[in-house]
């Protein structure tokens, strides 16, 4: 291992330790610890979609232009510090909404940064990027089996008093961490000729709009906004759903799913490449479903194998629908418009389909609350059913002769 594969593996371990250190279990704090209600949760859950929204604006008319990438990355992060230290000692939802709002706006475009600073590095990113970019997934899981583990946050005597409140000091800590670490990173520089011909248009994909004039194209991008729907659900309400099923531990168990998307991340190209981009559209948008009739169906006695095989379909569920499309996408787009297909489905997915998908969630979470907690078997059966509509729609109407066989290098 070269000292810079170190560094930048450090900084990916850190930017995915610090969002998977609060995000997994927000749910479950703000419905036990500041008792709000669905709809606020997925207020919460949303300002990641409004993060999303607005980071294109900082990355391309500021970062791109002006600063470092490093630098603007270190800045980002203490003030995320802060803000992350303000939701420590949130006591209801009033004062805590602001905050995470204002902590999503300033953090979502660091995911943008990092992958800027690392590609910056690589002599052959196509070969060199997923063995950086896995640690930023085994620093979400580490997230996970720490609040679980170490300090027991998530378990149902912390939770009652309030430890969940601690995994916002956590990711404080580490976002301090990363704030100045982000400063020893190596310089990146503004591309003064890539900014003068991108900036936000192509930040916000607006140059691939024409791509929807295919109809296949047009087809798999309805199908990925509405996709983010279940999406959301997942989100916003499987911690929440495990925590009250009485299962030990349940945010280190989750982190199964994000050791799923490592292993179905490898399989993927090979998949692609023997049955086609539509098969492998149509097998995510199933997992959803598949996943969601196993929550409902499932529980935390002789059927827990079900939870854990819903918590497993992770890789499956969003590798080949949504890695899938990221591929779909750069193979129908000109090469002078990849970077702006790419930004048109980030904002359409992230942004536009998530945002719909958590108010959706928030509605029908508090649509079927019961004494004593919520009715989950109605509640997953909702995402489930929504997405074999979605699947069923796709089916008939996506054109895939087209074929795609593995992701372009160009």
């Amino acid at each position: 291992m070269t000292t810079m594969y170190a560094r930048l593996s450090t900084m990916m371990f850190l930017q995915f330790f610090i969002w998977g250190g609060w995000f997994v279990t927000l749910g479950t704090f703000l419905s036990s610890t500041l008792g709000a209600s669905g709809g606020q949760v997925g207020r919460a859950f949303a300002t990641q979609s409004w993060g999303a929204i607005i980071a294109p604006f900082v990355i391309g008319l500021i970062a791109d232009r002006y600063f470092n990438a490093e630098r603007i990355l270190a800045v980002l992060h203490l003030v995320g510090a802060v803000l992350l230290y303000q939701l420590y000692w949130a006591t209801d939802f009033s004062g805590f909404y602001p905050f995470v709002l204002a902590y999503m706006v300033v953090y979502m475009p660091t995911l943008a940064l990092v992958n800027s600073v690392a590609f910056r590095q690589m002599r052959d990113p196509a070969l060199e990027f997923s063995r950086i970019r896995v640690w930023g997934t085994v620093g979400w899981i580490v997230a996970g089996v720490v609040i679980s583990f170490v300090f027991a946050w998530d378990s149902r005597e912390a939770i009652s008093a309030g430890g969940l409140r601690n995994t916002f000091l956590m990711a404080a800590v580490a976002s301090l961490v990363l704030g100045l670490y982000s400063f020893t990173l190596p310089g990146t520089a503004p591309l003064k000729e890539q900014a003068v011909s991108s900036g936000i248009k192509q930040s916000l994909g607006l140059d691939a709009l024409g791509l929807l004039k295919d109809r296949s194209y047009l087809v798999f991008f309805i199908a990925s906004i509405l996709i983010c729907i279940p999406l959301a659900f997942y989100y916003q309400n499987a911690n929440p759903f495990l925590a009250e099923t009485g299962m030990t531990n349940p945010t280190a168990k989750m982190a199964i799913g994000q050791v799923s998307e490592v292993l179905f991340m490898l399989l993927l190209p090979l998949f692609i490449q023997r049955f086609g981009i539509k098969l492998a559209l149509l097998v995510g948008m199933l997992a959803w479903a598949l996943r969601y009739v196993l929550f409902a169906y499932g529980n935390n006695a002789e059927l827990a194998f079900m939870l854990f095989t819903g918590i497993a379909l992770h890789g499956i569920c969003y590798d080949f629908f949504f890695v899938s499309g990221q591929i779909y996408t750069d193979a129908k787009a000109p090469k002078h418009l990849r970077s702006s297909a790419q930004g048109l489905i980030t904002l359409a997915t992230y942004g536009v389909g998530m945002l719909i998908g958590f108010w959706v969630a928030g509605q029908v979470t508090d649509h079927f609350v019961v004494e004593g907690g919520h009715d989950w078997k109605s509640i997953w059966l909702f995402p489930a059913g929504f997405a074999l509509v979605v699947l069923v729609c796709f089916l008939l109407t996506f054109n895939g002769r087209q074929a795609v066989v593995a992701p372009s290098k160009a």
